[in-house]
Order: structure tokens, then C-alpha cells, then sequence
């Protein structure tokens, strides 16, 4: 098992580099980080233009960039992945990416996981439910759910939960949901009880949301997995030796279902990432959806490609787990 961790963790690195490559160029040719100054009435001159690109190293070309960009061999010190910098920014010469980017990463993964754990455990849920009563008034109630759930924008579902998180509040006159904020600093210092419901009030209604995006989907394959175990020969000879109908379900069957939905899970990070970039637009939650926001308003191409690179080496370290947890579901996999 270790020698097969070792030899995924190296596979996995020929991909984050070619990841790389691909968001340096699809960044670097998407548009010109200056132009903003470029249209100011009135208008620059050319020695602070010429000073402004010899900031952001766009006097150079761009395999040269991307060699700064991944060392930061021959930069200003501001550059360079290996070295922790991310690059300058056009946001000024003290904004500093990195530090950007640690800051909001905790208010992100905190959503987005807890989001992520209870779409899986929902789904595993009403996904065996329906299978084990395909064809009931049940199994066609959670799939009409599910399928609506699928069919919401998440932008406007968002918008109409944190209208309802308003009105409830008014209705109890207490502020119960908060709809504003993540509210990681409203409880610094408060006792624990306080703290945790100051993290219900703020997670509450954006986790709903981010939730149901991958619940609808992932119950939708929960489902089909289960059924196609179910009609399977090994668990009908676990039926037909005697077992008892849960012991089956839960030690043959589920465990053996899990797989696929693990592979889904796994691919179903980037669009939980991307979902949480608009959840947090309209929740004003600080977190990694506001600094993307925020970098493509300012056209601040080394903060897009910091946040891109993140978002694939997250999804790459999803799938390196999901082929780890392989073996933990299915005892028939081994790997030598």
C-alpha cells in the first residue's frame, strides 16, 4: 500500500505541472493586465508604463515568465513558486498573493467541506432508500427532489435562501440565520458555546446551498450503483445462504456501490469549488470566491493563476484519495 501511495503521489506530480503550464498560458493570453492603466484619462506616460510592466515581467517572454513564475530564478524576489511568491500583484506592489490566499483558504475549505459531508452522507442516504424501494411513492419523491435541486441555478437559489434567512429571522425576531459574513471574527475571544453558534448562524444557510448542488447528482449515482449491486450474483448468494437482508446490504452491497460514487465525488470537487464562488458572492464571505472576484475585476493574472493552481492541486490530491479509498471499499483490490 505505501509503495502504491508513493508511486500515485509521483504520478500526480507530471500533472500538476502540466497544470501549470496550462493556467500560465490560458491566464497569460486571456488579456492584458495594464490595460486598465493604459485607457486612464489621462493618459500614462510611457516611462510609467514601461516601469509597470517591468514589475509584473511583462518586458519578458512568456516561457521566461513561466520559469520565473515556478522558480523565481532571476526575479525581484517577489516571484516564484518554490520560493512561496506568488508574483506581483496589479493590485500594488504590497499586496502580497500568498498571504491573500492563506488567509481565505480556511473560510473556503471550512464551507466547502462541510458542504461536501453532508451532500455525501444525504446522498448515500436517499440514494440506497431508493433502491431498496424502487418504484415507491418514496423513490419517486426523492428523485422529483433531486432533480429539482439539479435544476436550480446556484446564484439565484443562494439569493432566495438568504431572502428566507431574513424573513425567518424577522419572524422570531431574533437573529437566528446569518445572512451576511462569515463571521470569523465576531466570536474571537467569546466562550465555546458562542463561538460554535456564531459558526452555525453564519454556515447554516450557504452550506445548505453549496449542498444541495452535489447531493442532487452524486444520490442520482448512489442509486444506480445500488440497484446494479443488488442484482448482482454474489449478493444473491449471500441471500441465498441465509443472511440476514441488512447484513448483506450493509456489508456486500453498500461497500461495493461506494466505489463508483467515491470516483464521482472525487471529479465533483471542481464543480463544488466553482460553486462556492458564487455562494460566497452572495453570502460577502471572504474566501477564496471573493479573491478570485476580486482578481478578475483588477485583470491580476498572478492571483489567477494562484487560485487556479490551488483549485487543481485540491482536485488532484481529491482523486489521489479516492483511488486510496479503492481498497478500504472493495477488499478484492490489491495493490502490489
Amino acid at each position: 500500500m505505501l509503495v502504491y501511495t508513493m508511486r500515485r503521489v509521483l504520478g500526480a506530480l507530471p500533472v500538476l505541472v502540466l497544470a501549470s503550464i496550462l493556467t500560465f498560458v490560458m491566464i497569460d493570453v486571456s488579456g492584458d493586465p495594464l490595460a486598465d492603466i493604459r485607457m486612464a484619462q489621462p493618459p500614462p506616460t510611457e516611462e510609467v508604463l514601461q516601469q509597470a510592466e517591468e514589475r509584473l515581467y511583462l518586458d519578458r517572454s512568456m516561457p521566461e515568465r513561466y520559469w520565473l513564475w515556478v522558480t523565481g530564478i532571476g526575479g525581484n524576489g517577489d516571484i516564484g513558486l518554490l520560493q512561496g511568491e506568488f508574483g506581483p500583484s496589479t493590485q500594488g506592489p504590497h499586496y502580497d498573493i500568498g498571504a491573500a490566499i492563506a488567509e481565505r483558504l480556511w473560510t473556503t475549505l471550512r464551507l466547502v467541506g462541510a458542504a461536501m459531508v453532508f451532500a455525501l452522507g444525504l446522498a448515500i442516504i436517499t440514494g440506497v432508500i431508493s433502491a431498496l424501494r424502487q418504484y415507491s411513492k418514496l423513490d419517486y419523491t426523492l428523485t422529483f427532489v433531486g432533480f429539482l435541486a439539479l435544476a436550480l441555478p446556484t446564484f439565484w437559489f443562494a439569493g432566495i435562501m438568504q431572502a428566507a434567512g431574513v424573513k425567518f429571522n424577522q419572524l422570531v425576531g431574533d437573529q437566528i440565520f446569518a445572512t451576511i459574513g462569515d463571521g470569523r471574527f465576531r466570536a474571537e475571544g467569546a466562550p465555546l458555546w458562542d463561538q460554535f453558534l456564531n459558526a452555525f448562524a453564519h454556515m447554516a444557510l450557504p452550506t445548505i446551498v453549496l449542498m444541495l448542488i452535489s447531493f442532487a447528482s452524486w444520490s442520482r449515482y448512489q442509486r444506480t450503483s445500488m440497484l446494479e449491486v443488488m442484482n448482482s450474483d454474489y449478493v444473491r448468494l449471500a441471500r441465498a445462504k441465509g443472511l440476514r437482508n441488512h447484513t448483506v446490504i450493509r456489508r456486500h452491497a453498500l461497500r461495493t456501490a461506494l466505489i463508483p460514487l467515491t470516483t464521482v465525488v472525487a471529479i465533483g470537487v471542481a464543480g463544488v469549488i466553482d460553486g462556492a464562488i458564487l455562494t460566497e458572492v452572495v453570502f460577502q464571505w471572504r474566501g477564496l470566491g471573493d479573491f478570485f472576484i476580486t482578481a478578475v475585476d483588477n485583470n491580476d493574472s498572478f492571483a489567477l493563476m494562484g487560485w487556479l493552481l490551488l483549485s487543481g492541486t485540491i482536485v488532484i490530491l481529491a482523486n489521489l484519495v479516492a483511488d486510496l479509498l479503492y481498497a478500504v471499499l472493495d477488499p478484492r483490490i490489491r495493490y502490489e
